[in-house]
């Protein structure tokens, strides 16, 4: 039987609630680049999660609730949506026949993630892992052209399967409302203390400059 969205959503946040705790705080380089899908996300502010919570917390979350959201218009594409069931699905046999599809199975806290770190300003990659998947991406044929006609009528099709998604995203934000003490408690407990201890070892490691043993 199929799980119902509340069903969906409590598993993703149980499942989100049981890896928080192996959370820990990046030592590479962060990236310029904001990541659209947690910037600004009403997924987060009903799930109670603030801007100044470390990305990867964000990340976590939100591509879990995001994977509900694309099963829940993939099923509503299938049954009402034809032109663009058909479209998804050449997309994707043509997605399987990529030799190197390196994005495939990742973990919810890397899935959406860019593949590459950022360059260092003169020491250019050999090659990058984005550049090898667009590589095994140019090698396939592509896809059948459309009529004037048909873009007309699957722009119209895209354009009600963005309003399903959003009224989907809705409904979980709803959802998510009550959630919000849990995860704000996984966030005070398992995340907040190792920001602390990050600024406590920096501001130890800073000489001070109002500090009078140093006049």
């Amino acid at each position: 039987m199929e799980r119902s969205l509340e069903t969906q959503v409590d598993q993703a946040v149980e499942a989100w609630l049981r890896w928080v705790p192996r959370w820990e705080p990046a030592t590479h380089r962060g990236r310029v680049a904001p990541c659209r899908r947690c910037l600004g996300s009403p997924i987060l502010s009903a799930a109670g999660i603030g801007a100044n919570t470390p990305h990867g917390v964000q990340h976590g979350l939100s591509t879990r609730i995001k994977t509900i959201v694309d099963h829940a218009v993939a099923e509503y594409t299938a049954r009402n949506l034809p032109m663009l069931q058909r479209e998804l699905d050449q997309q994707a046999a043509r997605n399987r026949a990529r030799s190197y599809r390196p994005a495939d199975g990742l973990d919810p806290e890397f899935d959406g993630l860019p593949l590459d770190p950022e360059p260092v300003p003169g020491a250019p990659f050999l090659f990058t892992i984005a550049g090898l998947a667009d590589d095994a991406t140019a090698d396939l044929p592509p896809l059948p052209p459309l009529s004037d006609e048909a873009k007309v009528a699957l722009r119209q099709e895209v354009a009600l399967a963005d309003e399903y998604a959003n009224m989907v995203g809705r409904e979980i934000c709803t959802m998510l409302l009550r959630h919000r003490i849990y995860i704000q408690a996984a966030i005070s407990q398992h995340v907040e203390p190792q920001i602390e201890a990050l600024l406590a070892e920096l501001t130890d490691s800073l000489d001070s400059p109002f500090d009078p043993d140093q006049s």
